[in-house]
């Protein structure tokens, strides 16, 4: 594939006390090398064609659940991958909140990949959490990267946790480098505006970062349609194969096969053992009708002989209700976050449940400044 030109600069990484690395006459020839190398990286013009043709009605299509299971080549089943995405609020924007959650075990060794992030109304990725991690008998692999955007640069925190090793790492990218980027969570929802329209350029370039934080290219190619049954019902489904080429590894492959109106159907790495597929064919949309709130009549009960006071107890009482509800519904993430925690908490198991907390939700916070990559004490 012809590799286009481009501006990107990369500003460096930080060790795990976030102070800069210092590198020996080799190695900072290798970083030149590379750096010089991604300066010459830039996404397709169709790409970013695509990405301002993109409609606020199309994104509104996309708002829907997927949930698939995964299972092995010899048909069994390991695990599920689900895909959420709703409207929400992100520094008073209105966005996106996509969340996909992916469990399971391979070979009885329990595994599983979470994202989370906020997606601008222009795809832009604003920020996002990525987990992945593998629970061997007596060793386990941990990642967790944290990506957000500040001011004009786009700050990527990782946290790898091999064994009782614990690597930590900080990058920054110009965001003016980095036009046409997609993030694993706008990839997804990319993926379903592509399978909704059906046919797109050949020549979709995209940028994008590999296992080791290096900018890189990924591409998008029409697979085409096929057959594939969904209960007792063969359906025709469209498929689109998506490419990362790393920098310095093997380059990934996906195959995506879609439903007419965007569903996930099926979903496989290129040599992975394991697929994840859609089993029935999802329920049509129904309309919901808002339910009015219930009003309750109140009681006379008495109260330490004051009904006036008992009264006011009550009233306060529904108001905080109904505020922590609101509250609830307006941040979805919420659900999400608790959701990956419970799941992680109950495959760790650990004996102090306070410390893990600590531990889990530290390298996520958004609040540290830009270029540091030691998290901040809960």
């Amino acid at each position: 594939m012809r590799r286009r030109h481009g501006n990107r600069q990369r500003l460096g990484s930080r060790n795990t006390h976030g102070a800069p690395k210092t590198l020996d006459p080799v190695s900072a020839m290798e970083e030149e090398t590379r750096e010089d190398h991604d300066a010459k990286l830039a996404s397709s013009k169709e790409a970013k064609d695509f990405l301002s043709s993109i409609e606020s009605r199309e994104l509104d299509r996309c708002l829907f659940a997927d949930s698939l299971i995964t299972v092995s080549d010899t048909g069994r089943e390991l695990g599920e991958f689900t895909i959420t995405m709703q409207n929400a609020v992100y520094n008073n924007e209105q966005c996106y909140l996509l969340h996909a959650n992916s469990h399971g075990s391979i070979d009885d060794i329990p595994c599983g990949t979470s994202i989370m992030a906020y997606i601008s109304k222009t795809l832009e990725t604003l920020e996002q959490n990525h987990h992945e991690y593998v629970q061997l008998q007596d060793h386990s692999l941990d990642r967790k990267s944290h990506m957000v955007r500040h001011g004009d640069q786009l700050v990527v925190n990782k946290i790898i946790t091999e064994g009782e090793e614990v690597k930590s790492q900080s990058f920054t990218f110009p965001v003016s480098s980095l036009e046409g980027f997609v993030s694993e969570a706008s990839n997804l929802l990319i993926l379903r505006i592509l399978a909704q329209r059906k046919i797109f350029p050949e020549n979709m370039v995209f940028l994008s970062l590999d296992t080791e934080t290096q900018i890189c290219f990924s591409t998008y190619k029409v697979l085409g349609e096929r057959k594939q049954l969904l209960g007792t019902e063969f359906m025709d489904v469209f498929g689109i194969q998506r490419t990362v080429e790393s920098v310095t590894d093997i380059s990934a492959t996906w195959h995506c096969y879609f439903l007419s109106d965007g569903h996930l159907a099926s979903r496989v790495q290129v040599g992975s053992p394991v697929t994840m597929k859609l089993l029935h064919k999802p329920a049509d949309k129904v309309t919901v009708e808002k339910v009015e709130k219930p009003v309750f009549e109140k009681k006379p009960l008495v109260w330490e002989e004051d009904m006036q006071m008992f009264s006011r107890f009550l009233d306060r009482k529904e108001e905080l209700r109904s505020s922590h509800a609101s509250y609830v519904q307006e941040h979805p993430e919420l659900k999400a976050l608790l959701a990956d925690f419970l799941q992680f908490l109950l495959l760790r198991k650990p004996d102090d449940v306070l410390s893990f907390a600590v531990e889990y939700f530290a390298p996520f916070g958004s609040q540290r400044a830009p270029g540091t990559s030691t998290p901040p004490v809960l």
